[in-house]
């Protein structure tokens, strides 16, 4: 087999790999990982217009671990530049990666009209696309052709998200996706790996340990408190699908337990609104306290405080209420999005607070707001940022250095024989990869974008 990767080398995003293995025949079959979109630029940035790096018309399937955009993203290109065969994806990630590619052509869409960028596909090719989704269970196995099957495992990392596994040539390559953090309140735990041979694995976060579940509703509940008490605003830029759900559930718990809060808290996101539809609509993939069963309304991300402001108008009347209040709103990284005009409204006011609760992909504002920026721009305006700003990193959605680690030693059989580790700025793959070395005692590599290796 010959493993290519084409994205998220010498960063987080843009997650894209092929795999190409022969079947039981000897033919050649080719299969896409992710087609993801890089991250921290404008959406027709540079490194999205630019081919794949492999002709899209060879290729006999996709394969997709979540939607996320940094690896659904450029699906739609992939069709547009020729590839003919059908998408798989676990059965809740297909209307969430629907949600998250309209969204993405609606941006591409307004950022034509006003600025002129150009669009990296058409309609008809995100309508093509969404036509050949193709949803899976877990554990279901996808015969490509005899002698190659491709199955999908829970990773633990958002809704439907999985780690795969591809069985051909007499070997198993797994590719981890993202991998979901411990203890996380909605989502089961991560499966761990049975065997492999070969491991593509995450780094997102594997240069550093996270808060405990408990130590992260702790500071949620200060920052709620610290906040309301000083009549400031509480901005929480939250990814849309996973972030947004864990937070509402989080925030209804600690209500259900003791919180006493009166203020009004704007779900101002129409994206995460439709997500947590598609939430509710998919609750047997999910895990609860089994008190939250329990409660009247059986509802797990609402609460009376709960204002979901689906329009531009409802969006723009949050301006019209008084403090103390909390707006949780997208982008997650701050690139765009509602959050936006709510960062350019209430950073330079001291009585405020941003909270961030996810990862922050270098270039974006957010990374900007994280490393302690006492000045930025947006919509071309340079905003001071006198707002205190505090982050929880238990909220991430990845796991960290340990639970990788833990995920990377499989039930069965000896430690993969080789470990390639992507989805990371270059110090933290390093760091994580000297670190695997010394605990699992095997072959951990660092590729570069277009490198190709036997497995």
């Amino acid at each position: 087999m010959k493993l290519t990767f084409h994205g998220a080398t010498d960063e987080v995003t843009g997650s894209c790999m092929t795999l190409d293995a022969r079947d039981a025949s000897g033919r050649p079959r080719r299969l896409v990982i992710d087609a993801g979109m890089f991250q921290g630029e404008r959406i027709c940035g540079s490194k999205n217009l630019r081919p794949f790096g492999f002709d899209p018309a060879t290729a006999e399937a996709a394969f997709i671990t979540h939607p996320h955009a940094d690896h659904t993203g450029r699906l739609p290109k992939l069709i547009k530049e020729g590839f003919a065969g059908k998408v798989y994806m676990t059965r809740p990630c297909v209307p969430l990666t629907r949600v998250i590619l309209e969204d993405a052509r609606k941006i591409m869409e307004e950022n034509a009209e006003k600025c002129g960028d150009p669009v990296i596909y058409g309609r008809e090719d995100l309508d093509v696309l969404l036509s050949r989704c193709v949803g899976v269970g877990y554990h279901e196995a996808v015969d490509v052709a005899p002698g190659v099957r491709v199955s999908f495992h829970d990773a633990g990392h958002i809704l439907g998200s999985s780690y795969i596994s591809v069985d051909a040539e007499g070997k198993r390559v797994v590719f981890s996706g993202d991998i979901g953090n411990d203890d996380v309140p909605i989502l089961p735990d991560t499966e761990p790996i049975s065997r492999a041979d070969a491991v593509v694995c995450e780094a997102t976060y594997g240069n550093r340990l996270h808060e405990s579940r408990a130590e992260r509703s702790a500071k949620l509940r200060h920052a709620i408190e610290r906040s309301v008490a000083r009549g400031g605003v509480l901005m929480i830029p939250a990814f849309s699908i996973e972030r947004t759900q864990e937070l509402l559930y989080e925030i209804d718990q600690l209500l259900a337990h003791g919180l006493h809060l009166k203020v009004p808290i704007f779900l101002d996101s129409p994206m995460a609104i439709r997500a947590t539809e598609i939430y509710r609509h998919f609750s047997q993939y999910l895990r609860f306290d089994a008190d939250i069963l329990a409660q009247p309304d059986r509802d797990f991300f609402s609460f009376p405080n709960l204002r979901e402001t689906l329009t531009a108008d409802e969006s723009r009347a949050i301006n019209d209420v008084r403090g103390p209040k909390i707006i949780i709103a997208g982008s997650g990284m701050m690139t765009g999005g509602r959050i936006m005009h709510h960062l350019m409204r209430y950073l330079s006011d001291a009585k405020n607070l941003l909270l961030i609760i996810g990862y922050q992909a270098g270039g974006t504002l957010g990374r900007q707001l994280f490393d302690g920026a006492k000045e930025v721009t947006i919509f071309q305006k340079r905003i001071p940022v006198r707002c205190e700003i505090e982050a929880i990193g238990g909220f991430s959605a990845h796991g960290d250095r340990d639970k990788l680690t833990r995920w990377l030693t499989p039930e069965e059989g000896p430690v993969p024989k080789r470990i390639f580790l992507s989805h990371g700025d270059p110090p933290v793959k390093d760091a994580f990869a000297e670190h695997l070395r010394g605990a699992l005692k095997t072959e951990v590599l660092v590729p570069k974008s277009g490198e190709e290796y036997e497995i």
